[in-house]
């Protein structure tokens, strides 16, 4: 006598379908919220050139700028600057994030500068200025400062996820913020939102802040990359 075979239960189209989109719902829902944080990330970097405008004293504007990036690392948001460090420690798909995540950027310094020129508050002419020095300068020389300007934001953010100690956490975020500033170099998230606020946008003003793009992203992965050569041949 013949031992009866055991029957599986059939998978139904309409149950594999479902599980199909749910997944897809649940991809779109993270890159929803991936872009929302980084919307709000260039709102946070806005803050702080807004304050940067304020200010009278370069240097006191440069220590205000860094409420910006405190905002960004406390509340978790996405900011490209800070994002594109890690790009060689993730998976693919991160840098595709990274992509979306400056989008959003774009977008909430994009808001942020517009609705702050429907309001009393009369920074265009100064923006104007300043924007105006970026795009009179060379692209070599933008790209040169903006490679530098990522080095201390990679540092900043370093110091507030690895340091142990609470005072050398916040004091690096700040030195590293206040430092770029005051030196001059290019953050091209800020720089979305002083572009706004002046009225400069161009063609060539696009153009200059794909250059800083480029810029930070190489200043921001040349110390992970060093770590991690460091970590390899190490003896």
């Amino acid at each position: 006598m013949r031992p009866k075979s055991k029957s599986f239960p059939r998978r139904s189209p309409a149950g594999g379908s479902a599980r199909a989109k749910k997944r897809e719902q649940e991809a779109f829902m993270k890159h929803l919220v991936t872009f929302v944080y980084a919307v709000l990330a260039g709102v946070a970097i806005s803050i702080g050139g807004a304050a940067f405008l304020a200010s009278d004293s370069r240097a006191v504007g440069a220590a205000m700028f860094s409420v910006g990036l405190f905002a960004v690392c406390t509340l978790g948001l996405n900011l490209f600057t800070g994002k594109v460090c890690y790009v060689f420690q993730n998976s693919p798909s991160y840098a595709a994030d990274c992509g979306l995540i400056w989008l959003g950027n774009l977008a909430g310094a994009w808001i942020s500068g517009t609705a702050l020129t429907w309001t009393r508050l009369d920074w265009a002419e100064k923006a104007g200025a300043i924007c105006q020095a970026k795009l009179e300068d060379s692209p070599g020389s933008v790209f040169i400062l903006a490679v530098f300007c990522n080095i201390l934001i990679y540092l900043a953010v370093e110091s507030y996820r690895e340091n142990p100690h609470q005072l050398g956490k916040y004091l690096g975020l700040f030195l590293g913020v206040a430092v770029f500033v005051l030196a001059g170099f290019e953050h091209c998230v800020a720089n979305m939102f002083y572009f706004t606020v002046g009225s400069v946008w161009s063609p060539k003003a696009l153009l200059y802040i794909l250059v800083m793009t480029a810029g930070n992203a190489l200043g921001g992965v040349i110390f992970p990359l060093a770590k991690k050569l460091k970590e390899a041949y190490a003896a």
